[in-house]
């Protein structure tokens, strides 16, 4: 069985933007770990301004990264009047445009804006217990008031993981997925 934490909508900043939203040498600081090694939600926040909408108080997760992301769900993206692309984590060449708002500045990114893909994180002996490699797909059932079937969960390896899968709150709203659910893989999925 795999454990289920539901990704609501956030921001990986690159050091430059955490300096350009939150001033001149300015560290994020870690209000609660993360159930992966090593990666925590900020105390810093932002908001996300878009054509349409903006949305307000979207939360940091740190460390800062090599580039600049933001993870919203679909319904963000109406919210905000984009179309985020759904994407595999890191995949930002060609995704949508967005501004982020800091209490000392605000940066516009060309790309970076996506919906993120559903994925599993395994570790590395899972992975091989399992039978699973980096880049499989999966489908995984989920038992419950609205039983549902999630296919094309992409698998990601590595041995800083924790066994997890990550889904986004639309999803989890959709199938009532309640904090402590699991699922079970059922199917890996064949993509040639």
């Amino acid at each position: 069985m795999v454990p289920i934490a539901v990704s609501n909508r956030h921001v990986h900043l690159a050091p430059e933007h955490v300096e350009r939203l939150f001033g001149r040498g300015h560290k994020l600081r870690n209000l609660r770990n993360l159930s992966q090694p090593n990666q925590f939600a900020a105390m810093e926040t932002v908001s996300l301004i878009g054509p349409k909408g903006n949305i307000q108080n979207v939360r940091v997760l740190g460390p800062a990264r090599g580039k600049t992301q933001v993870e919203v769900s679909l319904f963000d993206g109406f919210t905000l009047g984009v179309k985020p692309p759904i994407r595999n984590s890191g995949h930002i060449i060609g995704s949508e445009s967005i501004t982020i708002q800091g209490p000392r500045g605000q940066v516009t990114i060309g790309e970076g804006l996506i919906c993120a893909s559903r994925h599993i994180h395994i570790h590395t002996s899972d992975s091989e217990t399992l039978g699973l490699k980096d880049g499989d797909r999966v489908q995984v059932r989920v038992n419950g008031e609205r039983g549902i079937i999630f296919s094309n969960v992409l698998i990601r390896v590595s041995p800083n993981y924790v066994l997890e899968m990550h889904i986004d709150l639309d999803e989890a709203n959709a199938a009532n997925i309640k904090k402590g659910q699991c699922g079970e893989i059922i199917l890996i999925e064949s993509h040639s």
